[in-house]
């Protein structure tokens, strides 16, 4: 059994039309539903055994803000830039690639792909990961390269909004 956690990253910024996409910073509500976010995984237990990242700012800074509360060494992230340029097909493949000593891993994107990926490999039916949401999925294989479309189950799915 292997153990995925989907995080879209937490809202940003479009306070500067001079910043692009790829730069876009969190704004304030985005840093404060990470915070949120991350201490809620910490209630949980959660202690992910890696974390891949999209390498974008904002996706960046949230999985950050994580680490901190959930004492993951930042050094250890892994900067994958095709979340970035999404598709399901990337997340797959990048999944398929993880190490099978990893059992727990966190992995931060955007969204359409997010919600996409979820549904894909769980088979449920989430409308639009909103920012900052989680969703753990349990996928039933031994080794990473297993995992398909519905080898999961979705677990549970966490929003800044429920726990305002």
């Amino acid at each position: 059994m292997k153990t995925l956690y989907l995080v879209r990253h937490a809202k940003s910024s479009w306070a500067n039309a001079n910043t692009g996409d790829f730069d876009r910073p969190l704004n304030e509500r985005g840093l404060k539903s990470a915070t949120l976010m991350a201490a809620l995984l910490k209630e949980k237990k959660v202690l992910p055994e890696m974390i891949v990242t999209s390498p974008a700012n904002r996706a960046i800074t949230t999985a950050d803000i994580f680490c901190d509360t959930l004492e993951f060494p930042k050094e250890l992230i892994q900067r994958r830039i095709e979340i970035y340029e999404g598709g399901t097909g990337n997340l797959l493949n990048i999944v398929q690639q993880l190490p099978d000593s990893g059992k727990t891993v966190m992995l931060f994107g955007h969204n359409p792909t997010m919600t996409e990926f979820s549904n894909l490999l769980a088979g449920n039916h989430i409308d639009s990961m909103v920012t900052c949401s989680v969703a753990r999925i349990d996928i039933a294989v031994e080794s990473w390269k297993d995992a398909a479309k519905n080898t999961g189950k979705l677990v549970w799915y966490e929003f800044p909004k429920k726990h305002d």
